[in-house]
């Protein structure tokens, strides 16, 4: 959608990150969208059509505060010009399930009771009303559903 945009001069925004793969025995780096799925795009009128007539597009979502979306697009693009290397997630707040992806607890399913630098994760035991909260790294976090 992105290429669609530049090449009907319609002005967006798609972020990218930068990852290192290894092809055929060789490093090689290559540039994924930080958000999947998402092209951020200044459309109205003539812009509108130009984009759905690609048929690329499955939902225009509207932003309900226009300022505040520009000014966190902005701070994502300052981010990626220190790191190309980062990586969105879901936002976790408390109480949210989640999976250990990595290090001495994967696999381990939880709740989120705490966030900080490293998350606490609550295991609980629901039948007898107990938990066990657990220190991860956020990194190893991912959300269920």
């Amino acid at each position: 959608m992105s290429e669609h945009c530049r090449i009907r001069k319609v002005k967006h925004y798609l972020p990218l990150r930068r990852e290192q793969k290894i092809y055929q025995r060789r490093y090689i780096t290559v540039e994924k969208p930080l958000f999947p799925g998402y092209v951020f795009a200044n459309i109205s009128g003539d812009a509108r059509r130009i984009v759905l007539k690609t048929n690329f597009i499955i939902r225009i979502i509207a932003p309900d505060n226009e300022r505040q979306l520009l000014y966190e697009l902005a701070q994502i693009r300052k981010a990626l010009a220190v790191d190309p290397s980062l990586v969105a997630s879901a936002k976790l707040k408390k109480g949210r399930k989640v999976r250990i992806i990595g290090g001495p607890f994967l696999g381990v399913e939880g709740t989120v009771a705490l966030m900080r630098e490293n998350s606490k994760v609550r295991l609980n035991v629901e039948i007898i009303g107990q938990a066990v909260p657990i220190d991860v790294r956020r990194e190893y976090l991912e959300v269920i559903d």
